[in-house]
């Protein structure tokens, strides 16, 4: 199918046969401690109290190394870790203690949103591999967190139902977990099991202690292969790992009609009542396949409102929705050549993902409602989406080479009425030593795009054929790294099921980081100093970007850290260059109690003016504050302000306000409101484009209420709208939304 298909399928099994054939013994790790796990027979109440009597039989670790700010020391506070299994569940139970327990850190909060408080955290690595890693984590009353860790950050959010709970008591706090099997992938087979795991203990006060059960090699840059090791799950067995989760969702939507720059009165827009299904089935304990049937796909978070004012490019926002989430790990590459935000609208989806010895596959095919376009250019990307049915799918391919590498293949298609892209590659990510680690990717794609999208962008009107190159080597040790890296993408290259908002480049960098560290008790935790050179030119050669680079960071006492970074350089666009760009940025933040924290960043200097391909100079600040208030109430503000001189005066003034107030009732349940405010004041006699408004305002506000019994047995009841105004229209309401949704997870 591509060009150059047969070259990188040589290239891609040379490399499996040459690295496979033989173990790296560079890789050297430490003398493993293993625990073995008995298994119980005896029910369970999940309540923190440890009265079964099995809870004695538990293996027993302690976790009693403080690994960070203090390097391997002996931590503040003791903290046992207790394990035992069963048929179906992994049962974990941390006593924490205190000196004293007035004051630990815990308040009542919406799953996943437990980091500012102390938690305890039991990361299972099931497949002994160094690459995956299953996080669970509770806060004192147990909350829970959890998450998906692979080295390069891939997995984040993910959302798995299991029990919990937690309390305080007069020697500080008691979690208690249940974790079924079907929560997780691992080996099938009937003998004992050996797995990679870490029980970490944050314990914040003036600083944030993270306390563990080993000690961390600095000099080796692969956390799980210093990990220790729990032998046991003999007959482990996820059960029919069936989990079924109808909805039922209700929306209601309202518009006013637009005529002549004017609003009339409010019209129905959309009104829905729909059901769906989600399900998921553990085919085996190594495979889960998955399927949804009209979803809700809905944001209850609303996204953070960024600045699109002298933007060059699309606004990248992350994944929220639970069907992309589960498995994102697996599409993790070095270009973000998938990512499931591009699918808008899904009617139906199916997932299929899991591990085999060695092989690792994770499959998707969405048809979505609607086809959005990202179109990538030099010196910037536009967007269109159309009310049109496409279908996108992604194959992903790893093997597991050496210690701790692997290489990867990718094939992805997207096709609708009169258009496809369709994109094929190969990359790896391979750790030689201890302290050196060299990633790649190669990609090619192959576009053919619908007449309206070729005559309105202009477009090439035949399918198209774009490559995309990317490698990095980085040398990390216990005080300083050094890397280097190149990224190239060609001007034909699309990958529109991901998020690659710029081609027609080629960008290297060079540069490095030297770093202090010190235990608590000193006047700095961590210091360093790091510097750089970055050059990007297009396919021709010509200039597009190049500056030096250096920075100054610094964390201590009261959690509060601080960087300040500067640049000196020359940029080119529009065909003119801009010589002796500098611009200083920086931030700082501080936690003085458990109560508040605040934040600030801001950044001064040369910036150039899209709009009018001119310079001028940028001012930015972004203060930030989050205040908690008893056990149940948060209050979260952010502010960003932006103004833009040219030699003639000030060309805009940009304010953005986001405010956000939470009163968590219980674990389960909350109310919250979200208030984001939007001014843009401009100064059209310094634009060139004379129809540019002097001012656009905006206000979006949502009411939310929430109960969750876990991330799937849901009930969301909200309402959001929309206001506008500039210099013809008052400020007015555009839109609302009513909307609820009820879901209900059935598991065997």
């Amino acid at each position: 199918m591509m060009r150059n298909s047969n070259i990188c399928g040589f290239l891609f099994i040379l490399i499996i046969n040459s690295l496979t054939a033989q173990e790296n013994d560079s890789l050297k790790t430490k003398e493993k401690v293993y625990y073995t796990v008995p298994k119980v027979n005896s029910k369970i109440n999940v309540d923190a109290y440890l009265d079964e009597p099995f809870w004695k039989e538990a293996v027993k670790i302690n976790a009693n190394i403080e690994v960070s700010p203090g390097e391997n020391i002996e931590a503040p506070v003791k903290t046992e870790v207790l394990i035992a299994y069963d048929d179906t569940r992994v049962f974990v139970a941390f006593i924490a203690y205190d000196p004293d327990p007035s004051e630990i850190r815990a308040r009542y909060c919406d799953r996943d949103n437990i980091w500012d408080d102390d938690w305890v955290l039991i990361l299972f690595d099931t497949f002994n591999d160094q690459r995956r890693s299953y996080d669970f984590c509770c806060n004192p009353f147990g909350i829970q967190a959890d998450q998906i860790e692979t080295p390069t950050g891939g997995g984040g959010d993910w959302d798995a139902i299991w029990d919990s709970d937690g309390r305080i008591t007069d020697e500080g706090y008691i979690v208690e977990m249940a974790i079924p099997f079907s929560s997780l992938n691992f080996p099938s087979g009937e003998g004992d099991q050996v797995w990679g795991f870490d029980a970490v203990r944050s314990y914040p006060r003036s600083v944030r202690h993270h306390i563990g059960t080993w000690v961390r090699d600095r000099d080796n840059n692969c956390y799980m292969c210093q990990a220790e090791k729990l032998i046991g799950f003999a007959g482990a067995s996820p059960g029919k790992n069936i989990e079924l989760v109808p909805t039922f969702n209700v929306l209601r939507s309202q518009e006013r009609n637009e005529q002549d720059g004017t609003y009339g009165p409010f019209g129905n827009k959309d009104e829905k009542y729909e059901l769906g299904l989600t399900g998921k089935w553990g085919i085996t304990p190594n495979f889960t396949l998955s399927g949804t049937a009209n979803p809700d796909f809905s944001n209850i978070e609303a996204d953070i409102l960024q600045l699109d004012i002298n933007n060059q490019f699309a606004i990248y926002y992350p994944e929220k929705r639970p069907f992309f989430l589960e498995g994102k790990d697996y599409f993790s590459m070095p270009f973000d050549a998938i990512h499931t935000r591009t699918m808008a609208d899904p009617i139906w989806g199916a997932k299929f993902s899991g591990k085999q010895d060695r092989h690792t596959i994770g499959f998707f095919s969405v048809q979505d409602d609607i086809t959005n376009f990202l179109i990538p250019g030099r010196e910037g990307s536009e967007s269109e989406s159309y009310k049109k049915t496409s279908q996108g799918s992604a194959l992903r391919y790893k093997i597991d080479v050496l210690k701790s590498s692997n290489l990867g293949a990718i094939i992805s298609d997207r096709e609708g009425k009169d258009y496809h892209n369709r994109m094929a590659g190969i990359d790896g990510d391979v750790k030689f030593t201890q302290s050196d680690r060299f990633m790649f990717q190669v990609l090619q794609s192959r576009t053919q795009y619908p007449d309206s999208i070729v005559i309105n962008y202009e477009q090439p009107d035949e399918e198209f054929i774009g490559n995309a190159y990317y490698s990095q080597y980085i040398h990390s040790t216990k005080n300083y790294y050094v890397y280097g890296t190149h990224r190239q993408v060609d001007d034909q290259f699309r990958a529109d099921l991901g998020f690659m908002s710029q081609s027609g480049f080629r960008y290297s960098e060079i540069g490095g980081q030297y770093q202090w560290r010190r235990d608590p008790g000193h006047w700095y935790n961590w210091l360093s100093i790091a510097a750089s050179y970055d050059y990007k030119r297009d396919v021709n050669d010509n200039l597009m970007h190049r500056a030096v680079w250096a920075s100054l960071n610094y964390e201590g006492p009261m959690q509060s850290h601080m960087n300040v970074h500067c640049q000196f350089g020359s940029d080119r666009y529009d065909q003119t260059k801009f010589k002796n760009i500098f611009s200083i940025a920086g931030c700082g933040g501080i936690r003085p109690s458990s109560i508040l924290w605040a934040h600030l960043y801001w950044q001064y200097g040369d910036q150039i003016d899209y709009a009018n391909t001119q310079l001028g100079k940028r001012i930015q600040l972004n203060p930030s504050m989050e205040l908690s208030l008893g056990l149940h109430f948060k209050t979260e503000l952010y502010h960003t302000w932006e103004v833009l001189d040219v030699n003639e005066g000030r060309l805009y003034t940009a304010n953005i306000s986001y405010l956000k107030l939470t009163y968590q009732f219980t674990e389960r349940m909350f109310l919250r409101t979200v208030l984001q405010y939007v001014n843009y004041d401009r100064n059209v006699n310094l634009y060139d484009d004379k129809e540019t408004d002097p001012e656009t305002q905006g206000l979006f506000s949502q009411f939310l209420f929430s109960y969750k019994i876990n991330p799937h047995t849901v009930f969301f009841l909200g309402y959001s709208d929309n206001y506008y105004g500039d210099q013809q229209v008052d400020f007015i309401q555009t839109n609302r939304t009513f909307f609820t949704k009820l879901g209900y997870a059935f598991t065997r």
